[in-house]
């Protein structure tokens, strides 16, 4: 005992944390896996005899769980690419390369006083950031981000978006009306006009693909453009494309179409007066619409999760991790104990000075990144689904990229230039679009 008691007072405080919480990790696990083998099947069998309530259960919390990272990701790449087209470093602290900055700034906002002024209509002014936040989530549910990885296949999917996507507006102008503030009330009135103005040219833009696909289904107008990126309607409606990108933009109030919240003539405009928590839901719809419009882009127009070409060669692994039965949770409990004391080894021999504890650290981390590299090269070989996601989010976060890059490139507008350019040149460029692709597939007979 003396012994023990002495390598234990030498220990550091992380290497007793270390040594403390192992072995109830591996308590835990024994008992996890003793659960799953006593309870695991009626707990499959109550699972697979209500399949459409768990299915619509694991798709909402899905949803809602991705928005939030969705977000702060968008808001480290804002960040990170402003400050490199500044010339500037930009965040480099918080976190490997300033990655955690984003998650500081949307917890900071979370912790602030949640405030609400005099005067304002407290049931409105509580309700207008809950409706924009849910328009922009429930828009999710419709895009496919891959073969069989979606919220719900509508028939009328397309028009299920614009639906509920323009119930954004509604919640803008509850904000503005609600706050008692002329700035507020200034941005609401915006929002309304901007929004329901862009609306018409946005619809209009994608009747062109409707006519070429024939059906509103978002999954099927996927599949109409599979093969090679010959095949996306980027090629088909030009036109369209550009026009939808422009609407779009006004749509997510990006710059140079952020009218609603010009902190240079409306100090933050329909958010002047938020706070707390409240602010927040406004802060990350902000950012989710960037990359719902992104989404909607490529699904419509660049071919959602196909790949732009065909392998040059057929790879395909057949991955049933359902075979090795109760070896598999074995596995996954032994496999990272091992793999780390396999993997720290060569650290804690090469350098004698090191303490275990950080040894220990390098190699779970070295096990965690093999692992996951591994784990992804198999699934990219053996299951559609994850080379769908591949392609659909890198092509995503192409055009999530460029909304950043407009940010920190384009000044803005005036209001008047604004609806000017939407009533004058973008609603005849959209009927012009639609009529020259009914008139071609009248002509060609198909």
């Amino acid at each position: 005992m003396t012994v023990v008691g002495r390598a234990w007072n030498r220990l550091t405080l992380p290497g007793k944390l270390v040594f403390t919480i192992v072995p109830f990790l591996l308590v835990g696990a024994i008992v996890v896996i003793a659960l799953v083998v006593i309870f695991g099947q009626l707990v499959l069998d109550i699972l697979a005899a209500n399949l459409p309530i768990v299915r619509f259960a694991v798709a909402a919390t899905a949803v809602l769980l991705m928005s939030v990272p969705t977000a702060f990701l968008i808001i480290y790449m804002e960040m990170k690419v402003i400050a490199l087209m500044n010339l500037r470093v930009g965040p480099d602290r918080v976190g490997p390369y300033g990655s955690l900055l984003s998650v500081v700034h949307g917890l900071k906002v979370l912790m602030k006083e949640d405030f609400t002024p005099t005067g304002a209509d407290r049931i409105v002014f509580t309700l207008a950031p809950v409706v924009v936040y849910l328009a922009s989530v429930m828009s999710l549910l419709v895009i496919p981000f891959a073969p069989g990885l979606f919220g719900q296949d509508l028939n009328v999917g397309l028009l299920y978006f614009f639906a509920v996507g323009g119930l954004s507006v509604v919640g803008l102008l509850m904000a503005g009306w609600s706050s008692f503030n002329k700035y507020s009330l200034l941005g609401g009135l915006r929002s309304a006009a901007q929004i329901i103005s862009y609306e018409i040219q946005l619809t209009l833009s994608v009747v062109g693909v409707l006519i070429l696909a024939g059906t509103m289904s978002l999954n099927q107008i996927v599949l109409h453009q599979s093969g090679s990126f010959l095949d996306w309607f980027a090629f088909k409606q030009p036109l369209g494309l550009l026009i939808f990108f422009i609407a779009a933009t006004a749509e997510a109030n990006r710059t140079p179409f952020d009218l609603t919240e010009a902190d240079s003539e409306i100090v933050a405009g329909f958010a002047t007066e938020y706070s707390g928590m409240r602010f927040g839901f406004f802060f990350f719809a902000e950012y989710v619409n960037v990359f719902i419009m992104s989404a909607l882009l490529v699904t419509l127009f660049f071919g959602g999760w196909t790949a732009p070409f065909d392998w040059p060669w057929p790879v395909h692994v057949d991955l049933n991790p359902g075979a090795l039965g109760v070896g598999l949770l074995f596995l996954l409990a032994l496999a990272p104990l091992v793999g780390t004391i396999v993997l720290a080894a060569p650290f804690w021999i090469a350098r004698s000075s090191m303490p275990t504890w950080q040894a220990l650290i390098i190699g779970f981390v070295l096990f965690n990144l093999l692992v996951g590299l591994g784990v992804f090269a198999l699934a990219f070989l053996g299951w559609e689904w994850v080379v769908g996601l591949f392609w659909f989010l890198g092509k995503t976060y192409a055009f999530v990229f460029t909304f950043v890059w407009m940010r920190g490139t384009l000044p803005r507008v005036r209001i008047d230039q604004l609806m000017g350019f939407a009533w004058k040149w973008l609603l005849p460029a959209s009927l012009l679009n639609l009529f020259v692709t009914a008139g071609a597939i009248v002509a060609l007979g198909r």
